[in-house]
């Protein structure tokens, strides 16, 4: 799969206040190696602008089943994980060979992802319970002022088919209540990418600067 960027840099300044910045700037972390970030068409909730639409909180009632379920549960644990399971690799290689096709991600690379701090950016796994079971992660990087939410994954065959768009609502939430300014929500790439510009906050990195209007960047994304 090729992913849009229109630059690259390899930083060793791995300091909150360059990182910052340099998403700032459009640039997000990739998985391909330490250090490396892409300039893309970024994506990014200003959190101060966002709040809970009626839609959003329809999907999170619908993650959260019947009214006597106890409700999602949202817990971020640092990286690199002590613990690793192999459960976890195989879940995530799982996930991403339904839904892009095999050889996405490895179950080599979620491992090193979660584990090596020498080969990874990500610092991250926000991990999602239901009544004390485990039912899906999303790796990410954050710092006091930023969340970048990365690479979710969860078992298709169990979860609502609401489920990946109410992790990532949940996690834009959890990001507020911990006072952050921006959740990046990755790039806006192909046509099926408009799912993200439907929350309040929303704006997208045109190459040069942060803009808030949706219809240019639908028209962009539909002529792709």
């Amino acid at each position: 799969m090729e992913y849009l960027h229109w630059n690259e840099k390899t930083i060793t300044d791995f300091s909150e206040n360059n990182i910052t910045d340099l998403y700032n700037q459009g640039y997000v972390f990739t998985r391909i190696g330490r250090g490396i970030m892409h300039q893309t068409r970024s994506v990014r909730i200003d959190l101060s602008q966002f709040e809970l639409s009626s839609e959003n909180r329809r999907i999170l009632r619908k993650i959260n089943g019947d009214k006597n379920a106890t409700l999602t549960h949202l817990e971020s644990t640092p990286l690199p994980l002590a613990d690793y399971s192999w459960y976890l690799g195989k879940l995530a290689k799982d996930f991403y060979e339904s839904k892009f096709g095999p050889g996405i991600m490895s179950s080599k690379k979620i491992k090193e992802v979660l584990t090596d701090s020498n080969k990874s950016n990500f610092n991250s796994l926000l991990e999602y319970t239901q009544s004390e079971v485990f039912i899906g992660a999303t790796i990410a990087y954050s710092n006091r002022d930023i969340l970048h939410y990365s690479y979710p994954f969860y078992d298709l065959s169990a979860a609502s088919k609401d489920m990946g768009l109410g992790m990532m609502i949940m996690a834009i939430n959890h990001a507020k209540e911990d006072d952050m300014k921006y959740v990046y929500l990755g790039s806006l790439q192909r046509p099926t990418d408009t799912y993200k510009l439907q929350f309040a906050g929303l704006e997208w990195f045109d190459g040069a600067k942060w803009s808030n209007d949706l219809e240019e960047v639908k028209d962009i994304l539909v002529k792709k």
